[in-house]
């Protein structure tokens, strides 16, 4: 059936949002006595917001977010720009992260994004279009106008497990971390160790894969690098066949994240016939759920997303309550947690 012109514009009259006049109409007062109303620490008189708010129930009207934004210049909007959201601990990050920005009275905006320079600009620019408040940045390494172009338009930028120049951080103890693997093996009687990383160089992951290596061998071990091609299941499958199906027999492999540990693991045993931690020790990074399950029981670090989550949002507290201050910064100690898998 054909609508025609008449009844289709009165569907879309029926279908529209509840607006202030419908509320100031129904009330009996005006529209800038609904507007005060909905405006914390504006002055009206009792009866005024009694007769507001009762009709406001009843017609199930909600302040329009965008259109203070715009009346403003500013909105409740923060952004969390990340690459592949969905996979390992940067889902369970993610997750936390809205969950407490909500809590805060803001409204997440989640951008799946590439590492590009082109697609991280191009999130950006949406943000700024929206007047998103804050950028939370989970991934990628960002241009170098990136924080110029947020400052300029008065929007505060926080990275997480990154050091960027201008920005607010949460910085990860990688490179601790990293070190602290080595020392495990070798204080255990390992000497020839591999480290599984991948080849998409975000800095997180290039502390962890620097910091092992430069620790492992200032120990007197012997160190083997592999790198899958994405830090993902896939991507321990890639380098645990380049770790482990040569010549040299290795003893204990360190995992960037979880998921490659999960790879490496998978193929050790089911590939090789190997035994863990018998024949082959294994540390990831992370300690995402899938961790101490049976299957895997991994020794990891722990990042605690809640955590992380809170800080950041501490961070775009401060930054606007101290719009000229110089960067700061939040620190994050991962936490070893022993498992089976490197007893």
């Amino acid at each position: 059936m054909i609508l025609g012109s008449s009844e289709s514009e009165e569907r879309q009259r029926e279908r529209r949002f509840v607006s202030a006049e419908d509320v100031a109409r129904l009330a009996g007062v005006s529209r800038s006595a609904v507007s005060r109303t909905f405006t914390p620490g504006a002055s009206v008189a009792p009866l005024t917001r009694d007769k507001v708010m009762r009709a406001a129930e009843h017609l199930g009207y909600q302040v329009n977010d965008l259109a203070r934004a715009v009346l403003n210049n500013h909105s409740r909007l923060v952004g969390i720009v990340a690459t592949n959201p969905e996979l390992g601990f940067r889902a369970h990050l993610a997750a936390a992260l809205a969950k407490a920005l909500i809590q805060r009275g803001s409204i997440p905006i989640l951008i799946n994004t590439g590492q590009t320079e082109e697609e991280l600009l191009a999130a950006q620019k949406t943000l700024i279009g929206h007047r998103a408040e804050a950028t939370i940045i989970l991934s990628g390494s960002t241009p170098k106008n990136f924080v110029d172009l947020a400052h300029r338009n008065g929007q505060s930028i926080v990275a997480i497990g990154r050091s960027e120049p201008g920005a607010d951080q949460v910085r990860v103890g990688n490179t601790a971390a990293a070190a602290k693997a080595a020392e495990m093996f070798v204080r255990r009687g390992h000497r020839l160790l591999g480290i599984a990383g991948s080849h998409s160089g975000t800095p997180s992951i290039t502390e962890r894969e620097t910091g092992f290596v430069q620790a492992g061998k200032a120990l007197g071990a012997t160190v083997v690098v592999a790198k899958g091609q994405n830090t993902d299941y896939a991507g321990g499958l890639e380098a645990a066949r380049q770790l482990l199906c040569g010549d040299d027999r290795l003893e204990a492999v360190f995992c960037v994240n979880d998921q490659i540990a999960f790879g490496l693991m998978d193929f050790a045993r089911s590939e090789l016939g190997l035994s863990i931690p018998n024949d082959l020790a294994v540390i990831g990074f992370d300690d995402v759920p899938e961790a101490s399950w049976l299957s895997y029981r991994l020794t990891t670090f722990r990042q605690d997303p809640v955590l992380m989550a809170r800080q950041a949002v501490d961070l775009i507290d401060r930054r606007f309550a101290n719009p000229d201050a110089a960067p700061f910064t939040e620190s994050v100690v991962p936490e070893l947690v022993t498992r089976l898998s490197a007893t």
